[in-house]
């Protein structure tokens, strides 16, 4: 049976606030456990392209479920999935929040669409509106808030008022509005059959340490999560494991 071991990013593997971003440690990890024959991938609020310049050279994923599950990818970024929010609904809830001044972000085709110039690694684009982005499925948006508390506030407000076209998850600080009905959950739950066709049957592991991992943390066979995510979120995992290393680890002996 195949073992495959699906990852948040940031917060889980990736720490954006530290000083060492992408510790030494979860590397070597990562590929021990892709050494060891096992497959190792992303699910992640963020957009291809809002991953490849951070891991390059560093980490080879065999998957990557992003945009909450909206743009499903292989290792060579060859399409397994694809979902896409309704344009109108997208412009709406971008002319709604654009007063607040949040960062909004979209993700169009695995590309990342900014409204201001930002210091980025990576190619982005700088758009005045959802009509002026590029053509193309937009997978999710992001709205960086200022607090945890807005972000809840922010993300009940867009399911009320939009719930009919799409799903909006609270991470931390951050929304992620994600097509209707994708979800992490969904988003493993569709590799899973994608893998089964490929390599026979599987065990799923899971691991993230916010809110909008909850899916994910349910979907899997085994999860993981870390004692500083929400107490909802820990009670849900399997396992509560100091970093993603410990994880790992358990999963090989499992």
């Amino acid at each position: 049976m195949k073992k495959v071991f699906a990852s948040d990013f940031d917060g889980t593997m990736y720490f954006y606030k530290a000083e060492v971003k992408l510790p030494p440690e979860n590397v070597e990890w990562i590929r021990r456990y892709q050494e060891a024959g096992h497959l190792f991938g992303l699910c992640t609020g963020r957009q291809v392209g809002g991953l490849t310049p951070f891991i390059n050279g560093l980490v080879e994923p065999d998957f990557y479920i992003t945009s909450t599950g909206a743009n499903i990818v292989d290792r060579d970024l060859k399409p397994i999935y694809k979902r896409g929010v309704d344009r109108a609904a997208a412009d709406a809830i971008v002319k709604a929040v654009k007063p607040k001044n949040y960062r909004v972000t979209l993700d169009v085709e695995g590309d990342i669409c900014v409204f201001a110039k930002m210091d980025y690694p990576g190619f982005y684009y700088v758009i005045d509106s959802v009509d002026s982005a590029p053509p193309g499925l937009i997978h999710q948006l992001g709205i960086h808030t200022e607090s945890p508390a807005e972000a809840a506030e922010l993300s009940a407000w867009v399911n009320a008022n939009f719930g009919q076209y799409v799903n909006a998850f609270q991470n931390v600080q951050e929304v992620d509005v994600a097509p209707l009905g994708c979800t992490k959950g969904k988003g493993v739950l569709l590799l899973r059959d994608w893998m089964r066709e490929h390599y026979g049957e599987i065990k799923l592991f899971g691991i993230g340490d916010s809110i909008n991992d909850l899916p994910l943390i349910e979907a899997a066979d085994v999860s993981y999560t870390f004692p500083y995510a929400p107490e909802t979120v820990q009670k849900k995992a399997t396992k509560v494991v100091p970093t993603i290393v410990d994880a790992l680890i358990d999963s090989m002996a499992l």
